[in-house]
């Protein structure tokens, strides 16, 4: 692939969880959450972005949310529940996109706050409107961030992309 191919990364925070009581790794999606995820899917599904590509974090909160996430989908994305993106820095989460194979053109990462949204803030050197703003002002769950960046995923490092969407479930 040329070094100009444009590639996006949808960045996802899992839905709301529940069960304060239970193990963070295990812990499930609460109602909020499991309505919030189809809709996350849908904005998603509506928004021109076609993944080939989902890294889900291996927390069940991440994969729930992405298969309610994904069943909203035209087409599901070859998906790979990856263990390093939990609790994971924004060093650590950009090392990751870094091994991702430039056959990919749009991926998917659901992780876990603060990681996603440092990471979302780290990558994006620019952005459109008011996106820059909207999304320092709050990462909720189920919120989307889109950035598009120019050449190699191994050239993705901080302010390389360009945020080009910031969706929450309840703006």
């Amino acid at each position: 692939m040329s070094e100009e191919t444009t590639h996006r990364i949808v960045l996802v925070r899992h839905a709301k969880s529940a069960h304060p009581d239970v193990d963070d790794h295990e812990r499930p999606l609460a109602e909020r959450g499991r309505n919030d995820a189809p809709a996350a899917g849908r904005r998603l599904a509506g928004s021109g972005v076609t993944p080939d590509l989902a890294l889900v974090s291996t927390a069940a909160r991440t994969r729930e949310t992405w298969k309610l996430m994904a069943a909203e989908l035209p087409a599901k994305p070859r998906t790979v529940h990856e263990e390093r993106i939990y609790e994971a820095s924004v060093g650590e989460l950009i090392a990751i996109l870094n091994e991702v194979s430039d056959e990919v053109r749009d991926l998917v990462v659901v992780g876990h706050n603060p990681g996603i949204q440092a990471l979302a803030d780290a990558l994006a050197g620019e952005a459109e409107g008011d996106l820059m703003s909207r999304m320092r002002s709050g990462f909720p769950t189920s919120a989307i961030a889109v950035l598009s960046f120019q050449g190699s995923w191994k050239s993705v490092e901080h302010g390389a992309g360009r945020l080009v969407d910031f969706w929450t479930p309840h703006a």
